[in-house]
Order: C-alpha cells, then structure tokens, then sequence
C-alpha cells in the first residue's frame, strides 16, 4: 500500500495553495515534487506550496521559534524557495485555525522575511462566516535607483519596492497594456533584480483605490499577491505625496485584483497591515508513490 500524505487546499483572492501540514518536517519536498503538486492538469493545481513545518524542526527557523511556533515554509509554483507571500501568510493563519493549532484572535508565524503577526477576525463583516485575517508586513524598503518595465514596445518608469521580496510597480493607462504576463516583462537596467523580481501593472479607480494585475516571479500572472498590493499601495502612496512619514496620517489603499479585493494600510512609523479573505475549500491525501517519482 502506497503512502498516504494529507493535503489541503486554500486560496486568498484566488492566490491558491497546496497545505502540507508536515510539523516535523519529515518530508523531502524537492523542487520537483513542488512543480508537480502545482500543476494544473497532473497535479493538484496551485500557485505555490505552503509547507507547515513547526519553527523548531526546521533548520531555517529555529531561531524564530522563540516567537513563532510555525514556519510557512513558502514555495513558489515551480519549485522555487520565496522569501514571503502575503496570501499565502493568511491562507496559512488559516488553516491553522482549521487545524484547530490557534483560535481567533492574534498569533505569530516565521516566514523567510521573518515573523508576521496576524489577526484572524471571529466573523466576516456581514456575520455569515470567518472573518477576514489581517496580516502585518513589516515595512517597505525603497532601493535607490530608477527601473523601467516594457512589454513589447511600450515602457514605463516603475517604483522599486521591497517587501521581504522585490517588486517592480508600474502605473499604467490600462490593465490590457501588461499583455499576457505567462512570461516575465523585462525590467531595466540589467541586474537590477539579479533573483528575479514581480512586476505589477496599476491602474487608478478612484482616489485610495487602485487595481493591478502581476506576474509573479517563479508562478507567472495569478490572480492575486498579497506583497505586491502592498508595494502597490506604498508606490501610489510616494506617487499621491500622502508618505505616512511625512504627513503623519496613515495611508490606505483598496487595491483590486483579479481574484478579490485587499485592503492596504501603511502607518507613519512605516508598519504595512493587509486585510483581505483566507479560504480553505478542500482536504485529501496526496499518492506518496505518486509524489516519489514526480520528486525524481
């Protein structure tokens, strides 16, 4: 008889993930294993894995686990290690809260761009379910130097943000203009993103109320990215002249994805809070014999 892993499976604004809860981290996920997972058609389907591992089993967090008892353990969709994904940081509070490991309320969880603490809220707004989770980003860094994105023969001047990860916000007349986004747009100067980097296209709705699309770095275009709205709304921020630094008022932006609606607050001493739905909608067992030889 085959081994049998267990599996969930969950999505914020439609950003989905495969769950697997591994607190000992007992399982070898290679970075084959975790593309197979993701696919689409083969696999289960998914824009990344969130691997729970408790922070004391895990070589990359022991530190942390002090502060935080788990470690999201964050992959993007074709196998690449990610320092932070703010929907997988809700996805994951959540099925911790499935799980039965918290309750409602706030907790702590290590990531590789260190421990966030989350607030899972008891109940939605209007009463009907789960309340929203709310996820502290920590703050925004804002390398020095100018970068462009183009896609065929239009460019534009972007903002370089850093959320843990590096993003490239591009202002843009129209969504359209980001084109497909399956590949990569290619960002100037060469080397300045050496790993990679996301790049969001925005657009303005309203004032405090943007809309993006992205092409995450390693995933591709996905329906939503919890960082990149919230280099969205400090890029528009620095844009609109309302730096909560200077103004001493906090900032915050709706930002609009294809998958749902974040909310994005950036307070004067630089601290980044995103609210926004965490859904788990399946569980199951993942074939080990399966796993071992897509792993190869």
């Amino acid at each position: 008889m085959s081994t049998r892993i267990a599996f969930l499976k969950g999505h914020g604004t439609e950003n989905d993930f495969v769950i697997v809860p591994d607190p000992e981290n007992a399982l070898d996920l290679t970075p084959a294993a975790v593309a197979a997972l993701c696919d689409r058609r083969a696999g289960i389907g998914g824009d990344g894995v969130l691997h729970v591992v408790r922070s004391a089993a895990h070589p990359e967090a022991r530190d942390m686990a002090g502060e935080a008892e788990w470690f999201m353990d964050y992959r993007n969709g074709d196998g690449s290690v990610a320092e932070m994904c703010g929907n997988g940081v809700r996805v994951f509070a959540r099925y911790l809260q499935h799980a039965g490991h918290v309750g409602a309320g706030d907790l702590t969880i290590a990531t590789r761009g260190g421990v966030k603490r989350v607030h899972i809220a008891k109940t939605s707004e209007d009463g009907s379910g789960e309340g929203d989770v709310t996820v502290g980003m920590g703050r925004a860094r804002l390398p020095e130097g100018e970068v462009t994105v183009s896609v065929g023969d239009r460019g534009w001047p972007a903002r370089n943000v850093n959320m843990g990860n590096p993003h490239a916000v591009a202002f843009v007349d129209d969504l359209a203009h980001a084109g497909d986004l399956y590949t990569a747009p290619p960002v100037g100067p060469e080397g300045a993103y050496p790993d990679g980097v996301n790049v969001e296209f925005v657009v303005d709705r309203a004032p405090g109320h943007v809309a993006m699309r992205v092409h995450e770095r390693g995933s591709g275009e996905t329906r939503s990215c919890g960082t990149g709205a919230c280099a969205v709304a400090v890029a528009a921020a620095r844009r609109d002249d309302a730096d909560p630094a200077v103004t001493g008022t906090p900032a915050t932006y709706v930002v609009d994805v294809p998958g749902g609606r974040l909310v994005i607050t950036e307070r004067p001493d630089g601290e980044i809070e995103m609210t926004g739905p965490a859904v788990i909608v399946a569980e199951g067992e993942i074939d080990g014999e399966w796993l071992e030889k897509a792993a190869r």
